[in-house]
């Protein structure tokens, strides 16, 4: 059961329409937007060159380099009076790039929305706590929108104050909660605090994102909270939230919404695009988008494509889980590294926790890596000897020398309420 019948379209009927909305985007974007008349007519193509979906590669790709050259501004494709609408993401690497929307671009992403959240499962009718953060950023009011757009109800808990979320879930019979998978632990956590017994609660199914994680991750978050994990992407540039989604049915791989979003995975280092089920950046190109129409947005996450019809019966290209970020990649003494992998090879051990903190420094021109990771409640082996699987298992799996292991006493680890988690940091 699909929630438009465009999911189970035939790839010859999909790519005529990708072809149609390519067409009326590039013409939109070369008319109304001086950043993308100049890329164009550098590159040496015009909008008369754009037949199909398959000229999109004579495109020049956008940056977030370009967001923030273009900043505030520069590459909306409508007046500010068009505008009714601004998010941002959060600029803690340099300006917050700024996206808008008209009217009808706030309709299509609520419906996206809508689609993305019956895809996990969550039906008309059904209570929805969404405990994304409201305001610049994208995550809160877009599930909000989509929530309603779907005709469920929606709890606007937003981000953070743990007891008042454990007690709305409780009391109000929340059906669904919304947030990005570290909170889901952290609630978990806080209710074990409170001997409030999980099995009470109501809640079926986490529909988490805005930040990589591993499926052992995904495994504690459904064991601990009793609810189906369903893992969801989306991005500001692009929209926000309901780019993709996993099916409930099948969880294998995140279903693209096409017929906005076009997706190609190129090599982070040439561009050249890559063939199905190669891993590489993830490149979009907003279908549909009137107020900022993004062509080719180099996303810089890490991931790759598969165009097999999944068991749900969608014929949606399925993205892979993104495995880290282009700009996170982990370079120590010569081996390169995502943090995913080294948190996928850790908490794959009995008795870690997903929980964990990488420290990298410079001393006397040598990389070192400093690793903190977190023993499970229930674990049997001590920290000596989990420091000492976890060492075994990196060099195993990754190659990876830590020059530090730590292993802490469960809540070692510091949590977030709000905002994505950060794992990495970086003092060189």
């Amino acid at each position: 059961m699909v929630y438009d019948d465009v999911e189970t379209a035939a790839r010859a009927e999909l790519r005529e329409l990708q072809s149609d909305r390519l067409r009326e985007t590039v013409e939109h974007a070369y008319e109304n937007v001086a950043f993308y008349r100049e890329q164009f007519d550098e590159a040496g193509v015009s909008p008369d060159d754009v037949e199909s979906i398959d000229d999109i590669e004579r495109l020049p790709f956008t940056t977030k380099e370009d967001f923030r050259d273009e900043y505030p501004d520069g590459l909306f494709g409508v007046d500010h009076s068009a505008v009714r609408r601004i998010h941002a993401s959060s600029g803690t690497t340099g300006k917050p790039k700024i996206v808008a929307y008209t009217d009808d671009d706030l309709e299509m992403w609520s419906h996206a929305m809508a689609r993305t959240l019956y895809a996990a499962g969550v039906r008309p009718g059904d209570t929805v706590q969404n405990a994304y953060g409201y305001g610049l950023f994208t995550g809160g009011l877009g599930f909000h929108d989509g929530i309603e757009s779907l005709g469920a109800g929606v709890i606007p808990t937003g981000g953070g104050n743990t007891p008042r979320q454990l007690d709305m879930l409780r009391d109000l019979n929340s059906d669904a909660i919304c947030c990005t998978p570290s909170y889901c632990l952290y609630l978990a956590e806080a209710a074990e605090d409170r001997m409030m017994d999980i099995s009470e609660l109501p809640v079926s199914r986490a529909v988490i994102g805005a930040e990589p994680f591993t499926d052992p991750m995904r495994h504690e978050i459904e064991r601990e909270l009793g609810v189906k994990a369903i893992d969801i992407y989306g991005l500001s540039e692009l929209v926000g939230p309901g780019v993709s989604v996993e099916c409930d049915e099948a969880q294998d791989g995140l279903h693209v919404w096409e017929d906005h979003f076009y997706p190609e995975v190129v090599d982070p280092d040439t561009g050249e695009v890559l063939p199905e089920g190669e891993e590489g950046e993830l490149v979009l190109t907003n279908l549909t988008a009137e107020a900022l129409p993004a062509i080719r947005y180099r996303t810089g996450d890490i991931t790759s494509l598969n165009y097999e019809e999944c068991d749900c019966g969608r014929t949606m290209v399925r993205m892979d889980n993104v495995t880290g970020r282009v700009d996170d990649l982990l370079i120590v003494r010569g081996v390169n590294v995502y943090a995913s992998q080294i948190e996928e090879a850790m908490v794959d051990i009995d008795d870690v926790a997903p929980h964990y903190r990488i420290d990298l420094h410079r001393e006397e021109q040598l990389d070192t890596m400093h690793i903190r990771a977190e023993r499970h409640e229930d674990a049997d082996s001590t920290a000596e000897e989990l420091e000492a699987r976890i060492r075994e298992r990196l060099l195993e799996v990754l190659d990876v020398k830590p020059d530090e292991i730590d292993v802490v006493d469960p809540g070692g680890i510091e949590r977030s309420e709000v905002g994505k988690v950060k794992r990495v940091f970086d003092h060189r």
